[in-house]
């Protein structure tokens, strides 16, 4: 695992047991990075641990759709979708994909602000993916990522 910082190796190690205990069945730990991949949904968040400045991000985000037609139409619409929601922001990687992110203070970041970030991203990109995609097409994060969900209950 590669860390730019300690703050951000001791936010990383602080919220690893945090995270485990959370999402038990769920949290895959990335190799290299330190990013916490947590599947919920349609949506697959990722949790992580930037260096900043003298202190740590953490930064949570999911894509919500790839491949959409990137429409003015669209851009507005999630522009105006920014405006109404309480945490968080859609935003377009250097692809092009929809992704949708939150950040928080890594020093100050407790278990429940950890907690509510994460849950808070997966149910805004599960929430919207539809909606996007049936606006502009394209693909859902379980969709880009071949992943198999399990089939809702009746």
């Amino acid at each position: 695992m590669h860390f730019t910082t300690d703050a951000q190796r001791a936010c990383y190690e602080r919220l690893l047991p945090w995270i485990q205990d959370l999402y038990p069945d769920q949290v895959i730990l990335h190799d290299a990075l330190p990013i916490f991949i947590v599947p919920g949904g349609s949506a697959v968040a990722y949790v992580e641990v930037a260096a900043w400045g003298d202190d740590a991000m953490v930064r949570t985000w999911a894509y919500v759709v790839t491949g959409a037609d990137l429409t003015a139409e669209l851009m507005h619409y999630l522009l105006r979708q920014n405006a109404e929601l309480p945490f968080g922001a859609f935003s377009l990687d250097e692809d092009g994909d929809i992704r949708f992110e939150h950040a928080i203070v890594g020093s100050t970041c407790d278990r429940k602000e950890l907690q509510t970030s994460a849950e808070a991203v997966m149910r805004t990109a599960d929430e919207f993916d539809d909606a996007i995609r049936s606006r502009a097409g394209g693909e859902r994060a379980v969709e880009r990522l071949g992943l198999v969900m399990p089939e809702a209950s009746p």
